[in-house]
């Protein structure tokens, strides 16, 4: 973890309070950590509708373009932006959009919370998806659960 550097106290040397500094300050920024959610939590979030900056948050995390994340909420590009500017996303985008963050949730999970081997996983393909990378079976809502449940025999360490 970064430390931030403390202005140097009476009578020590600007040197000193160099080597204190184990990287440079920044803007600080949260870090957004998906959360897995029942069934009926998926239901009664999407109901009410997500925030789009989940959509921003979930995107960067898993290395995914914008085009790519309107696919896999099945909405076009302009929707999607329409949306951003509304806030907040309808309930069919909602519910896409919290079943990728239970699905991220479940790979970081099983990647020990490495989100860059989870996006090299979902750009990677594999002989139980036919062939194809697992991102590209989450356009529609069996394939979340086909690509779930490998996240699940990953898990367990079932090999197909």
């Amino acid at each position: 973890m970064a430390t931030i550097s403390q202005p140097p106290a009476q009578g020590s040397s600007p040197a000193s309070a160099r080597r204190r500094v184990t990287q440079p300050a920044g803007p600080a920024k949260t870090a957004y950590q998906p959360q897995r959610a029942t069934s009926f939590a998926i239901i009664e979030q999407a109901q009410k509708g997500v925030p789009t900056q989940q959509v921003d948050q979930l995107a960067e995390l898993l290395g995914i373009s914008f085009k790519e994340m309107a696919i896999v909420l099945q909405v076009a590009e302009r929707t999607l932006h329409r949306f951003r500017s509304e806030g907040q996303l309808d309930q069919q985008t909602s519910e896409r959009l919290l079943l990728l963050e239970n699905l991220t949730a479940h790979g970081l999970l099983v990647f020990d919370g490495r989100a860059e081997a989870l996006a090299d996983w979902l750009r990677y393909p594999l002989r139980e998806l036919k062939g194809q990378a697992p991102l590209q079976w989450l356009n529609t809502i069996s394939g979340f659960s086909l690509v779930d449940d490998v996240l699940t025999r990953i898990e367990y360490g079932v090999y197909s």
